[in-house]
């Protein structure tokens, strides 16, 4: 394991690698507001082991990539999306297999089409649905609207209140098979928060634009995909990931009984089964 900062002209992107950089890559890219610490090292580990080299990074206003003004991204889907590729280049890597979680597979979806060449295979994991009859789908439910409906009140100058929020957030987006594990999910937001050059600022990935060229068009991804996703999803409901599996050729569809929009550690041995399956095709 190796922290690594990288610079994509005015931007610096901070990586880390797990295994062995001979074997077939993995990129993980997480979703909307958090860092790659919500990769945990035990999953990037398990990955690695599996017998590929697994990289995850901090998206831009997260950790300890580049940082903009609260309220302010200076940059587009376009621009993450091509950030991943800046990723691979850096660690000289042609092709490798995208994991996305939420916001990361919706950007994995941009890169398929806009960097197919540079894409082994796709694995979305609680991803949103673009395309025809998107509208038809369920909504988030309520109790998720009226919690982001809150965080305009909330102090974000105070640690105590941004960690008390991290973990509220992750035990509304829990589903009901397994426990919610408060001290695992305490640790890793107090290491998210006291790393993150401006926490505050991760919450910019609400105000990004773009990506109106290239969402929507999942019928036309090519590479190998798995679809991962949870029936109690409360943010991104199950029928996304039926309806994204769906409409790309061939994909496959993991459902995660129970699961909510999260990553509990009872269900690495069939997120990173399938994962490793469809990254060694």
């Amino acid at each position: 394991m190796s922290e690594r900062m990288i610079r994509v002209k005015d931007v610096e992107l901070c990586t880390e690698s797990f295994g062995n950089p001979a074997h077939p890559a993995v990129l993980l890219i997480m979703g909307a507001t958090a860092s790659m610490l919500w990769w945990e090292e035990d999953f990037c580990r398990l990955l690695a082991e599996k017998g590929f080299f697994v990289i995850r990074y901090d998206n831009r206003d997260t950790g300890r990539s580049v940082s903009y003004e609260p309220g302010q991204p200076g940059y587009t889907f376009e621009d993450m999306a091509d950030d991943a590729i800046a990723v691979l280049d850096a660690y000289e890597v042609e092709k490798a297999h995208f994991a996305g979680m939420s916001m990361g597979g919706m950007l994995i979806q941009i890169i398929a089409l806009r960097h197919p060449h540079r894409v082994q295979g796709i694995s979305l994991l609680s991803t949103m649905y673009f395309g025809p009859g998107w509208e038809e789908l369920p909504p988030m439910e309520a109790k998720v609207e009226a919690f982001f409906n809150s965080m305009g009140e909330m102090d974000g100058s105070d640690p105590q209140t941004l960690l008390r929020n991290a973990v509220d957030k992750w035990r509304i987006l829990a589903g009901s098979k397994h426990p919610f594990d408060e001290e695992r999910v305490t640790a890793l937001a107090e290491r998210d928060i006291a790393r993150a050059l401006h926490y505050a600022s991760s919450f910019n990935h609400s105000y990004v634009t773009g990506g109106e060229a290239y969402l929507g068009r999942s019928a036309e991804i090519q590479a190998p995909t798995l679809v991962i996703h949870g029936t109690e999803d409360p943010i991104i409901p199950y029928g996304h990931g039926k309806a994204l599996s769906d409409s790309i050729p061939g994909a496959e569809l993991l459902t995660l009984q129970g699961t909510g929009h999260e990553l509990p550690r009872a269900d690495w041995p069939a997120i990173i089964g399938g994962i490793a399956k469809y990254a060694a095709l």
